[in-house]
């Protein structure tokens, strides 16, 4: 809760141990770890324990900045969105962007962290034989045309890179990253939360209340005032 004219600060507690950040002087932000008891992190009270206790206090001060940095900074998340998602133009030619939701882009992200394993990496005939199946197609189906453009979609986007001298790929680690976001987001988060939505029989009580409430609540608030029709 934020309140006038009061400096507002972070706590964040750990048995006997916390740590507190606030501004200093209005102009920078202070992160401030104070240990009560070392024994909280399994370290004994003599003075030759200092420096690894001094790396407990340093690590819990750069994670919590680490989770501050990741999560106030949409700038970078909304560029490397629209690196996957948004069509490129080369020259005069455009390569599409593998827009969320669609079901072959989804496939194909869904396989970066299938090959990322693979040392020597993936070529285009690996991309025909496990891109097939997710689409319904049989093994054989598929072209090597159609593999290069999906190939080079993926190059284009910065999802994947070509290994020097060779014809075989690897994803790039914002490719990777990028990829187990979105697809892990369509797959367990977006397509459960559509199913509850639409389905009564779903088994999503609280959330099927909540969408519930967002309907009938303007309702109720219409007839409160007078101005249902």
């Amino acid at each position: 809760m934020l309140t006038a004219e009061v400096t507002p600060s972070i706590h964040v507690d750990y048995k006997h141990s916390k740590i507190k950040q606030h501004h200093k002087l209005e102009r920078a932000i202070r992160t401030e770890t104070t240990i009560n008891d070392t024994r909280d992190f399994a370290i004994g009270k003599r003075l030759r324990n200092l420096p690894a206790l001094r790396q407990v206090g340093f690590q819990a001060n750069r994670r919590l900045l680490a989770t501050q940095r990741l999560g106030h900074d949409p700038i970078a998340s909304a560029r490397l969105l629209e690196q996957v998602a948004e069509p490129v133009t080369i020259g005069d030619t455009g390569v599409a962007g593998l827009r969320f939701g669609d079901r072959r882009a989804m496939a194909l992200l869904s396989l970066l962290a299938v090959f990322r394993p693979s040392v020597r990496g993936f070529t285009n005939r690996d991309l025909r034989s496990h891109l097939a199946p997710l689409l319904g197609l049989l093994p054989g189906a598929m072209t090597a045309g159609k593999a290069t453009y999906d190939l080079r979609r993926l190059r284009t986007h910065g999802l994947i890179y070509r290994i020097a001298h060779t014809n075989r790929y690897l994803p790039t680690e914002d490719g990777l990253r990028a990829a187990i976001v979105l697809t892990q987001t369509h797959t367990r988060l977006l397509r459960p939360a559509l199913a509850a939505a639409t389905d009564p029989l779903a088994d999503f009580p609280r959330l099927q209340r909540a969408l519930d409430n967002v309907q009938t609540a303007p309702d109720d608030y219409a007839n409160r005032q007078g101005l249902a029709a």
